[in-house]
């Protein structure tokens, strides 16, 4: 594989990796405090609408995104309310949450702007660029830093807007908020023992709520990523999955950012090697069916949750709802 192709696999697998690392680590923090989050789908997909419409009409990049978080965090809250506060279902709040959003989202379009479900296209302008933009294409990079640094460092590593860069940082921040700060052993406490942490004088919904906050924060910005970075405008159900991909990535890495992180990767490279081979023709079989190449990150999740993980163990208060002793 020369440095062209590996410039354009990096800089796809990053890419794509973005918004399922954004959701997964979400639903990392949720479900480390004990709520079970099936939801992603639907709060990403919600986000991505919200900022699609804030953008176009008030053709801004910042009320894009903070209508993204907005509505995310307002899905988290209305979880909450139905699982931390009325104990209710989490997995039912959550696949409740999915369905609304694709439904919602398709009947707020036609009627807002009538094209069939549609947002009109964010403005070039409006959208997130790379940092150093020429370098998002190809030929611009290897002519500035020569074929292998401009190929593999300038296209795949150095070409992406902020939010790529944010979320792999991200990994790092919610592994010490979880594991290096009060507030995060808190969160990971009442998801292993809420009696306990409710003896200890702190409210067990309050931190769930918090990190539910947390969760549509991260939501969000998946969401926004997906309309002003990746896409240029809202289509009905575009999140194509992901969020349950996100999901699988999470359980894959056992709730723990790193290996969440090299799960989203992982996924990511498959889609965007898919994306590679789509027309391909391999002797003695013939052109790979498209349909196949893009079913390949779904049956990769199927085959990993198959058995294929190890041993992966929940926080112990994973959705349960705490009923406290009197």
């Amino acid at each position: 594989m020369d440095e062209v192709m590996i410039g354009s696999v990096l800089a796809s697998t990053l890419r794509v990796s973005t918004p399922l690392l954004l959701c997964a680590l979400a639903g990392l923090v949720s479900e480390r405090a004990g709520v079970v989050d099936i939801g992603l789908e639907g709060k990403m997909l919600f986000a991505a609408f919200a900022a699609a419409a804030a953008a176009s009409v008030a053709h801004s990049t910042g009320l894009g995104v903070l209508a993204a978080v907005g509505v995310a965090c307002l899905m988290s809250l209305i979880h909450g309310y139905a699982c931390v506060t009325h104990r209710g279902d989490q997995v039912v709040s959550g696949v409740a949450l999915n369905m609304v959003a694709a439904g919602l989202t398709v009947v707020l379009g036609i009627a807002w702007f009538a094209q069939g479900g549609q947002t009109p296209p964010v403005a070039a302008d409006v959208r997130m660029t790379g940092l150093i933009p020429g370098w998002s294409e190809l030929d611009a990079a290897v002519a500035d830093l020569g074929p292998w640094l401009g190929a593999v460092v300038g296209h795949g590593l150095l070409s992406h807007n902020l939010l790529v860069y944010l979320a792999f940082a991200l990994v790092a921040g919610v592994w010490f908020f979880l594991e290096r700060t009060k507030p995060g052993l808190r969160l990971r406490a009442v998801g292993e023992n809420p009696a306990m942490v409710d003896a200890a004088g702190l409210s067990v919904p309050r931190l769930r709520y918090a990190a539910l906050m947390i969760n549509g924060l991260l939501c969000g910005l998946a969401g926004s990523y997906l309309v002003l970075a990746q896409n240029a405008a809202f289509s009905p159900n575009m999140t194509a999955g992901r969020g349950y991909i996100a999901l699988a990535a999470m359980i894959f890495g056992k709730w723990k950012p790193v290996p969440t992180m090299l799960a989203c990767l992982l996924f990511g490279f498959l889609d965007a090697v898919a994306i590679r081979m789509q027309g391909a023709v391999i002797p003695g079989i013939g052109e790979v069916p498209v349909q196949l190449i893009q079913a390949l990150p779904y049956l990769l999740t199927v085959v990993l949750l198959a058995g294929f993980i190890g041993q992966a163990l929940a926080p112990k208060a994973l959705g349960r709802p705490y009923v406290k002793e009197r």
